[in-house]
């Protein structure tokens, strides 16, 4: 029975890989900074550990088949690049290394999307497309990308593959991260839109595509984990489908965000911390869209459609709000 380590257990794409790892058969080993985050299910092949990504992993990794790196910090409200490179990057570095003292066979670094260049509905992102100017002025996009610079860098000391999620949506988004997106619109009588869009995608297919990954040979490689490009509107449209619902619907002028944009950099320059930023407002202006032909390609997965992720992102949130 393989041995995988998992990182960011307790998270949205962690709680959902670690179901699908222990239903395929692997014996699964997930990190996580207190055992009482984890909301998913209690399995007999599942060691849950406590411990932040600060640690000496190599007493950790003996006997580790693979190590697939989930955590991340992707809070929009950190004001210094070091706060994320420290995290997303350097900790990056130390589990990696840890893995090749520890002989470890495999390593499968999450990224994002937003390392690759985006594109338009008629020609979307791909994995060759390089980064755009717009993210690499993000402090969170950067940070991950320099983590992948030197995974690729020193590739040839373990098998090493990268795989680039658009915005996930599903169950088990306990916090809620990317779920905060559904209860923008969900139960609401008028709903607020943005004018551009974003490539989406339902977490059981970023989970199974790892999976995909782990058991194939193509290391060395990026795979975008990614489905429907839609604009904002269109996304709040199949929610309001979903949810039987018949908001007003209406569109935020660009020039507005961008004005918030600029509001959000003064605070920040106080030291306020605050998700509100000009780059942050940016991106909801634009068609983030991307394409997933490699995926189906190579991996030949099968994507869910992205009403089924909202559907079950509701199930999941009225669940634990009922409890």
């Amino acid at each position: 029975m393989k041995r995988i380590f998992i990182t960011g257990v307790n998270g949205l794409l962690g709680t959902n890989l670690c179901h699908e790892l222990l239903q395929q058969g692997y014996f699964v080993i997930g990190l996580t900074r207190k055992k009482q985050n984890y909301k998913g299910k209690e399995h007999k092949h599942l060691k849950l550990i406590e411990g932040d990504l600060f640690i000496d992993f190599t007493s950790l990794l003996n006997n580790v088949d693979v190590v697939i790196h989930a955590a991340a910090t992707t809070s929009q409200n950190l004001l210094r690049y070091s706060d994320y490179k420290k995290i997303n990057c350097n900790t990056t570095i130390q589990l990696y290394n840890a893995a090749i003292i520890c002989n470890v066979k495999r390593f499968i670094f999450v990224s994002t999307a937003n390392t690759l260049g985006y594109g338009s509905l008629q020609k979307p992102g791909a994995e060759n497309n390089k980064m755009s100017k717009l993210f690499k002025q993000s402090y969170y996009a950067k940070s991950k990308f320099e983590a992948e610079k030197y995974l690729l860098k020193n590739n040839h000391k373990i098998k090493t593959a990268i795989v680039n999620p658009t915005f996930m949506l599903g169950a088990y988004d306990t916090k809620p991260s990317s779920g905060k997106i559904i209860y923008m619109g969900w139960r609401k009588k008028v709903i607020f839109y943005p004018p551009g869009g974003k490539n989406f995608v339902h977490v059981k297919d970023v989970a199974n595509g790892i999976i995909k990954v782990l058991t194939t040979n193509s290391f060395g490689e990026k795979y975008l984990l990614a489905n429907e490009n839609l604009s904002y509107k269109d996304f709040f449209n199949k929610l309001n489908k979903v949810t039987n619902q018949s908001p007003l619907m209406v569109q935020i002028p660009k020039f507005i965000l961008i004005m918030i944009g600029y509001f959000g950099d003064v605070l920040r320059s106080m030291g306020i911390k605050t998700s509100l930023s000009l780059t942050n407002m940016r991106t909801l202006c634009i068609n983030n869209f991307f394409s997933n032909t490699k995926s189906v390609r190579d991996l030949k997965i099968e994507y869910l459609p992205i009403n089924k992720a909202i559907d079950d992102a509701i199930l999941y949130f009225s669940k634990i709000k009922n409890n």
